[in-house]
């Protein structure tokens, strides 16, 4: 891996300076997106085995908001229709 790794660096610095400079400022630019992208990079998901199965499923019905529990009222009453009753979509209500 870290002769891999030393070699793809080599590679690209022997290409970076065969670059016109003109377009340094370009890669300038990408190098830069490239390290702010990284920094939201998760790491791989552990493989599931017996031992962490639940831990593995733990997050399936995770959501954004922390607590839907104060807001159900509010959710049920835009999705349901006070005359036909709940349905799939808003408009095959009217």
């Amino acid at each position: 891996m870290i002769t891999s790794v030393m070699t793809i660096r080599q590679q690209l610095i022997q290409n970076i300076e065969e670059l016109p400079g003109e377009v340094l400022p370009e890669l300038a630019n990408f190098i830069h997106y490239l390290h702010f992208k990284s920094q939201f990079r998760k790491p791989p998901p552990a493989p599931v085995t017996s031992n962490n199965f639940l831990l593995a499923i733990a997050g399936l019905g995770s959501c954004e908001e922390d607590d839907l529990s104060e807001r159900d009222e509010e959710i049920l009453a835009k999705e349901i229709n006070p005359l036909s009753g709940w349905t799939l979509k808003p408009e095959e209500s009217q």
